[in-house]
């Protein structure tokens, strides 16, 4: 096989050479759509020689239309693929990866009777690992989905009113990604009002916005596979008083770990500095710093005290200390962020400046 153009398959072919595993099988679709940009069912096989894709009738045409000839992967319908074939796609493959954190103990099975393979090798997250560092291609898409999100918050900022329940503010944000070109959430909104929003993973309810409120807005949306994650805290009409100190304190800590973030900072320092203002303060920090995105709502790295890796030029990840005092109020602050060589670029920028989030068009609807 000449020259592999899917630099990403190129790229995971080097690793695995590295791991002495002579083939793998990619069954894991989020892995699938991101070595191939395919996300219809099947399975990838990544053989010495060739690169298959095994997929049902129903998708070869939609698989066709999505490869180009650079990736070059031949795609197979299984029905069309004896026992025979499965035997030798891995013929001469001494070792052959699995994703071991994504396969059944059955399908390991299955695996291992219908490939014939030497043995089956755990991959340890590999392509996890590779989707770390974000290329060219997909900081674009991140970049355009958080762009979706800014613009859905500039509209909230005008559209929330006190009389509406946070479940009607969730549906107008599914609403607008819908109508301004995102394929879908990133995941489930979290609306908060008042009281809920001392839940870092609230339940979005019937609870009606009053006068006062704070109301916590977690959500994101996928264009073209990729995800955006946003959260501010906005006030219906004024900031209480003792809210405005833990919102201050919040902030103080995304805007330091904003200017810490960069190619070579360790992790675990980050986090610990912000545990150790909140511990300081009288509060805790009890979720992680934040997390990479990309395909995945949660990837890795996770930022928290318990990785003691380093940030790398390229990775996306989320930055968003919280407080919260239970059964009274919470505060999160969280944005979307690009790790530069010199320090990171804020991939959303709505404000997060306490008097830009107080909501003075709040008018009661009737």
């Amino acid at each position: 096989m000449g020259d592999f153009m899917n630099e990403k398959i190129k790229c995971l072919r080097e690793q695995l050479r590295g791991l002495d595993i002579q083939g793998m099988i990619v069954s894991n679709p989020v892995n699938i759509r991101y070595l191939t940009g395919i996300s219809a069912e099947g399975v990838l096989l990544i053989t010495r020689k060739e690169n298959y894709y095994i997929t049902d009738a129903r998708y070869i045409e939609e698989v066709q239309s999505t490869i180009t000839i650079d990736d070059e992967i031949i795609v197979y319908n299984y029905t069309d693929i004896s026992e025979y074939d499965y035997e030798n796609f891995f013929s001469f493959c001494e070792n052959v990866g699995f994703e071991e954190n994504y396969v059944t103990y059955a399908t390991y099975k299955n695996y291992m009777h219908k490939y014939k393979a030497n043995h089956l090798e755990e991959t340890e997250n590999i392509i996890e690992k590779q989707r770390f560092i974000k290329d060219n291609n997909e900081i674009e898409l991140l970049k355009k989905a958080c762009e979706i999100t800014d613009k859905c918050f500039e509209h909230l900022v005008e559209y929330i009113k006190v009389g509406m329940t946070e479940k009607q503010i969730a549906l107008e944000i599914e609403k607008f990604f819908t109508e301004n070109g995102a394929e879908s959430l990133a995941f489930e909104t979290i609306v908060a009002s008042g009281p809920n929003s001392s839940k870092p993973h609230a339940k979005t309810t019937e609870r009606k916005i009053d006068l006062g409120d704070p109301i916590t807005i977690d959500f994101g949306c996928k264009y073209k596979g990729y995800c955006s994650d946003m959260t501010r805290t906005v006030f219906a009409g004024f900031v209480p008083g003792k809210i405005r100190g833990i919102y201050n304190l919040v902030l103080k800590n995304q805007l330091q770990t904003e200017k810490d973030m960069k190619d070579g900072a360790n992790i675990r320092i980050l986090a610990r500095n912000v545990e150790n203002d909140f511990k300081l303060n009288g509060y805790s920090l009890v979720h992680a710093l934040g997390h990479g995105v990309g395909l995945d709502i949660h990837e890795a790295p996770i930022v928290s005290y318990k990785n003691d890796n380093t940030f790398k030029e390229n990775m996306v990840v989320t930055n968003e200390p919280g407080i919260y005092i239970p059964g009274e109020f919470g505060v999160r602050i969280e944005d979307t962020t690009l790790i530069t060589k010199s320090g990171c670029i804020n991939l959303t920028k709505s404000d997060s400046k306490i008097k830009s989030l107080i909501l003075r068009q709040i008018r009661c609807i009737i």
